[in-house]
C-alpha cells in the first residue's frame, strides 16, 4: 500500500513538471547552502587551527597586553615582557621549560624583488631543543640552526617553492638581504601547512637581537606545563606571578596567557556563531520553500477535484485521499533536500580545496553522512508538514460535489 502511494506520487509530480522543480527550488537552496556552509565551516575550523599551529603540543603562550599598533604577536605594546618576566615563570614549580621568542617585521630582498614578512628567533642552547621538538621542525632540505651559526637562517617551506614573491625558489647555500644585512640560507623547513611555519624566517636569536636592536623586550614566551594535566593550574600560578612581578591587579591584567584549548575554544566559538547566523538566514529560503510546497498542493487539489471524486467513489476513504497527497508533499521536500545535499556537498569538497590553496594546508575533503542524512531527512518532514494542509482539504471533498467539478 504504502509503495503505491509512493509511486502515484512520482507520476503525479512528474506530469506537473516545471511547476515541480520551482516549487522545489526554495527547499534546494535552502538544504545547499546549510550542508555548503557546516561542510566548509568544518574544514575552517581544522584549517585555522593548522594556521594558528594549534595541535597536540602543551605549550602555552604569554603574551604583553596594551596594544598600541599593528604588528606580530607581542609587539607594539605599551608594556612589553621583559627577561625578569621570563626568569620569574622559570622558577615556578609547576613549569618544566621556558623560553623567550622574538617575532619581527622584517625587509627581505631576494632576486632582485623586495618583500616584507616575519622573522622569528631559536633559542640557544636547551632551549634550542626545547622549541625544536615543539614546533615539531624538521629540514626538508639542509639542516636547521646551531648554536655556532652566524648570519645564517633557515626558512619556511613557501620560500623552497616561492609561493612568497620572489619569483625563484631559494635553495640552501643561497644569499639573503634582511633588511639590508646578507645571511645565507643553510636550510628550508618541511611543510607544514601553516603561514604561521612556511612563511617564516627563521635566525638564532643573538642575531635577530642585533639587527633589529633589541635590548630587554620579549613578544612571546613559550612555557611548558611539568604536568600536561594541569595545563590550567600552571596557567593560573603565571597569571598570579605576573601580577606580582608587574605590579598589576587582577582583572587589570597587562599580559595574556593562553592555553591551546583556549585558543581554539575562541576560535570555533566564533566560527560558530558566523555559521549559526548564515545558517538561520538559509533557513530563510527553507521556509519559503515551504510555503510553496504549501501553494502547489493547495493548486493541486483544486486542480484535482475531479480524480478525488472518482478516488473517493471507487472505495477510497478520506485517510487514502490523505495520504496521497501527504507524500507527494513529502516527496517534494526530499527531492529538493537530495538536489541540495549534492549540490551543498560538491560546494564544501571545492571549497576545501580553495581553502588548502588560499591558506597553503592540507585539509582533506570529507562527506559528512551523517550531515546528508539528517538533510535528507528534515527536507523529507518540511515537505510533509507543509502538506499537512492541502492534504487534510483534499481528504474532506465531498465525492458528488468533486465528480460535478
Amino acid at each position: 500500500m504504502i509503495q503505491d502511494y509512493f509511486s502515484l506520487a512520482f507520476k503525479n509530480l512528474k506530469h506537473r513538471g516545471i511547476r515541480s522543480w520551482l516549487t522545489l527550488l526554495g527547499i534546494f537552496i535552502g538544504v545547499t547552502a546549510v550542508v555548503s556552509l557546516i561542510s566548509l565551516g568544518e574544514g575552517l575550523e581544522v584549517a585555522v587551527a593548522s594556521q594558528f599551529g594549534i595541535s597536540e603540543t602543551e605549550l602555552i603562550s604569554v603574551e604583553a597586553g596594551g596594544l598600541s599598533g599593528y604588528g606580530p604577536p607581542g609587539s607594539m605594546v605599551s608594556d612589553p615582557l621583559r627577561d625578569e618576566d621570563l626568569e620569574a615563570i622559570k622558577k615556578l614549580g609547576s613549569v618544566d621549560k621556558a623560553a623567550k621568542r622574538y617575532i619581527q617585521t622584517a625587509k627581505m630582498e631576494y632576486n632582485d624583488n623586495l618583500l616584507f614578512g616575519y622573522a622569528t628567533s631559536i633559542p640557544s642552547g636547551e632551549d634550542r631543543e626545547f622549541i625544536y621538538s615543539q614546533l615539531e621542525v624538521e629540514p626538508i632540505t639542509g639542516r636547521l640552526l646551531r648554536d655556532s651559526d652566524r648570519n645564517k637562517v633557515f626558512l619556511g617551506y613557501n620560500y623552497y617553492i616561492d609561493k612568497v614573491g620572489f619569483e625563484k625558489e631559494i635553495r640552501p647555500g643561497k644569499t639573503i638581504l634582511i633588511n639590508e644585512k646578507k645571511f645565507e640560507v643553510i636550510g628550508i623547513l618541511d611543510r607544514k601547512g601553516s603561514m604561521l611555519f612556511d612563511n617564516v624566517v627563521y635566525m638564532n636569536e643573538k642575531d635577530l637581537e642585533e639587527l633589529f636592536d633589541i635590548q630587554d623586550d620579549i613578544d612571546i614566551i613559550a612555557v611548558l606545563p611539568r604536568y600536561s594535566d594541569e595545563m590550567e593550574k600552571t596557567k593560573e600560578d603565571i597569571e598570579r606571578t605576573l601580577r606580582k612581578v608587574r605590579n598589576v591587579k587582577e582583572g587589570e591584567e597587562d599580559f595574556t596567557v593562553s592555553t591551546p584549548e583556549a585558543t581554539m575554544s575562541t576560535l570555533n566559538d566564533i566560527l560558530s556563531g558566523v555559521q549559526i547566523f548564515i545558517i538561520i538566514v538559509a533557513s530563510i529560503s527553507i521556509f519559503i520553500g515551504a510555503l510553496g510546497i504549501v501553494n502547489t498542493m493547495t493548486t493541486s487539489v483544486l486542480e484535482r477535484k475531479n480524480e478525488i471524486g472518482v478516488m473517493k467513489s471507487v472505495g477510497a476513504r478520506n485517510e487514502h485521499v490523505f495520504y496521497q497527497f501527504f507524500v507527494e508533499s513529502s516527496i517534494l521536500g526530499l527531492v529538493g533536500g537530495a538536489i541540495g545535499a549534492i549540490f551543498g556537498t560538491l560546494i564544501g569538497f571545492i571549497g576545501t580545496q580553495g581553502i588548502n590553496s588560499f591558506l597553503g594546508a592540507d585539509l582533506t575533503p570529507n562527506i559528512n553522512f551523517s550531515l546528508i542524512f539528517f538533510s535528507l531527512l528534515g527536507s523529507f518532514l518540511i515537505g510533509g508538514i507543509a502538506g499537512i494542509i492541502p492534504a487534510m482539504r483534499a481528504s474532506k471533498q465531498n465525492p458528488v460535489e468533486a465528480l460535478r467539478s
